[in-house]
This record gives C-alpha cells, structure tokens and sequence, in this order.
C-alpha cells in the first residue's frame, strides 16, 4: 500500500515537473521565457515550448496590429490658428525583448507613443497655415501630412521595440470663433470656383455662336451670289429669247405695239378713263383708226 502511495505521488510529482516545463505560444502573440528576472528565450513560432521548470517564468506580448486612440489635443498652426486634433495609432511590437526592457507593457507603451505623436503633430501642423489643412484640394495632399507624421514617429518608436504602421487623423476641431471665418472662406472659395466655370462656359459659349454667326454668313453670302448668277443667266436667257423671238422690224413693232397696250390697260385701271397721248403716237393712230 505504502509502494504505491509513493509511485503515485512520483507520478504526480513528474506530472507537475512536465506541466511546469511547458507552455504554448498562440499565432497572435510573442512568449518570452525569464530566469531570474532576465530574459532568456523568445519565441514567436506558435505552437508547444518547453522551459525549466519552477524556474523560467513566461510572459506574452500582442505580436498583431494594436490601435491606440489618442484623446483629442489641441495644436497651434503657424498663422496662430487653434484646432483640436483627433487621431489614433496603429502600432505592434516589433522586438518583444527591446519593449519589455524599455517600457515593460502595452499602457506604458500608449503613453509614450501619446506623448511623441503629439510632439510630432503639434511640429507638423505648426508648420502650416489652417488653409492648407482645411480646404476643398485633392485629400491625397492631406496623405502627405500623415505620412510625414507616420515616419516621425515611427523613427522615435523604433528605440522601443515598437513598429508604428499608420496615424490617421479622425477629424479636426475648429474652435467656435474660427467655424464662422472658415465657412466663409470655403464658401468664398466654391463662389470663385462657380465664377471661374461660369466665365469659362459664357467664353465657349461666346465662341460656338462666333462660329456659327460666321458660317452661317457664308451660307449666306454663297447663296446670294449663287442667286446673282442664276438671275444674271435668267435675265441672259430671256434677252437671248426675245432677240430670237424678234428678230425681224414686223416682230419689233408688234413687240413694242403689245408694251404700249400693256401700259394703256395698266393706266385704265380707275374710275378715269381718260389718257392723253401724242397724234404722233402708233398708239394714238391705232385708237383713232379704231375710233373711225
């Protein structure tokens, strides 16, 4: 009985030792195994890992993507303009080892990276007038801001074991007295916009119905001397037949004997039937002939 209280509390006691050596590293994070205080193994593979046992201590490390919300600060721009700025960090640990011994846990860490990326906003944005922050250009010319704020923080961070991937800038905050003074230029700004378009419509505008003035003349004066030479030929062609027509003196006189009764019927045309012509005229020894 005594054998076996004893093989079994052996057992238990291997049992405990194998446990006590062991632990596990997950796919999201770094486990670093200590000896006295000191760090003597890092591991980031996932998977089972052994240790000395009652010995070594493990403590793990996110090793995915943290995102830090930084509280709203306020900032000055170099035209003296105050804003409020809103952004967050993106953030891992690139060396376990180097953050432990710099920073020791990931509140610490938010603070520190708090303090150098409102070093580096309030430097950055110091820099710039609040026009070139707030206006209606191209978002991809703000990018440029937050790439240059990334990389400053990213070098300042990297003494802490810390890779920063990203800062964004969630919103800025205008103080009351400055919302009036920047609407008003904005809308100042779409005014000229809307101007500038509206000049530039009026002078297409302007040009088309140039053009179309213009060919529209031509049109014109080319039908006109297109109807000149039409009537020019008719008028030829009429000559040409009445010079046929009449070609002897008999077809002359009886030409022009049809003119005057033409112009006789078209002067009796009122309530005056009188006319008053020449003895000498044809047309006179006609009528008196006719009048005999």
């Amino acid at each position: 009985m005594k054998k076996a209280i004893i093989i079994g509390a052996i057992t238990l006691l291997l049992v405990i030792v194998v446990i006590s050596g062991c632990y596990t590293v997950a796919e999201n994070e770094y486990a670093c195994t200590f000896r006295f205080s000191e760090i003597v193994d890092t591991q980031s593979e996932a998977g089972l890992h052994f240790k000395i046992p009652f010995i070594d201590t493990v403590k793990y490390f996110p090793k995915a993507t943290q995102l830090y919300d930084i509280p709203p600060s306020a900032v000055i721009t170099s035209d003296k303009q105050n804003m409020t700025v809103d952004c967050y960090i993106l953030w891992n640990i690139k060396d376990p080892q180097q953050f432990y011994r710099a920073l020791g846990t990931t509140s610490v860490a938010e603070d520190r990276l708090d303090a150098i990326t409102y070093t580096a906003l309030k430097i950055a944005l110091g820099n710039l007038k609040q026009s070139d922050i707030i206006n209606m250009n191209d978002g991809g010319e703000r990018n440029d801001i937050y790439e240059s704020i990334t990389t400053t923080v990213n070098e300042q961070a990297k003494v802490y074991g810390i890779e920063v991937e990203d800062v964004k800038i969630k919103r800025f905050d205008l103080p009351e007295s400055n919302q009036n003074a920047v609407y008003t230029r904005m809308i100042s700004e779409r005014n000229q916009m809307a101007e500038k378009y509206t000049a530039n419509g009026n002078f297409e505008a302007s040009k088309i119905r140039n053009d179309v003035d213009k060919q529209v003349n031509i049109m014109v004066s080319n039908a006109q001397a297109q109807a000149a030479v039409l009537v020019a030929e008719g008028e030829a062609e009429y000559m040409r037949l009445l010079a046929e027509a009449y070609n002897t003196q008999d077809k002359q006189e009886f030409y022009e004997f049809i003119l005057a009764l033409d112009a006789l019927k078209a002067s009796l045309n009122g309530d005056d039937k009188t006319i008053i012509l020449d003895k000498n005229s044809e047309l006179a020894k006609i009528l008196m002939g006719a009048a005999n």
